[in-house]
């Protein structure tokens, strides 16, 4: 994986954490306990420290940064959806960001809160626990049920046990020229989108 410090402040990776290849760390970032960087994340401690906490994952294509002086985090168990962008900013734990959000500088998603996906968080945004924050700009729709926190949680779980499976088994190869037959498919859990649960 592309890894680099600037002026000797080097990243930090526990050992049991995935970090793909193609993800980029800079700088002053601390990556915890059972995380998941997916591929092409940016995450730059360039400026301000990125945090990622224990069981929390940031998916493909997303950047986390900040401005100078200031930290993104991402809390315990917090989850952050493809081509997310987090600057400056606190996820709260077992917070979930969705797809393509962006959530700006000292905004503070409340624990157990969703952002939805595509939505503009504003700069020191804040909101009560268990939030439904959709829109853009992004707004507290409604308070989440018990059931759609669990879903959350279930998700996180799933992203954890990828980061197990990938330490496990991911390894750059070869593409084949044709399937197989009875091709297996790769052990992905039941965890389904919400509007089929």
């Amino acid at each position: 994986m592309p890894v680099y410090s600037i002026e000797g402040v080097v990243p930090v990776v526990h050992p049991t954490a995935y970090v793909h290849p193609s993800a980029v760390l800079i700088g002053d970032v601390w990556i915890g306990p059972d995380c998941y960087v997916g591929p092409a994340a940016c995450l730059r401690g360039d400026f301000g420290r990125v945090v990622l906490k224990e069981g929390s994952n940031i998916q493909d294509t997303c950047v986390m940064h900040a401005f100078p002086g200031m930290d993104t985090v991402i809390e315990k168990n917090g989850h952050v959806g493809h081509g997310a962008i987090l600057h400056g900013c606190i996820v709260g734990e077992d917070a979930m960001v969705g797809m393509n959000a962006v959530v700006m500088d000292e905004a503070h998603i409340a624990p157990r809160s969703i952002v939805g996906a595509g939505a503009l968080v504003k700069a020191k945004f804040q909101c009560e626990p268990a939030s439904l924050i959709v829109g853009s700009p992004a707004k507290v729709l409604r308070t989440l049920s018990d059931k759609e926190v669990a879903w959350k949680k279930k998700g996180t779980e799933e992203y954890q046990r990828l980061t197990r499976r990938s330490l496990a088994s991911l390894v750059e190869c070869q593409p084949l020229e044709k399937g197989e037959p009875d091709r297996p498919r790769v052990d992905a859990g039941q965890y389904q989108p919400k509007h089929q649960s």
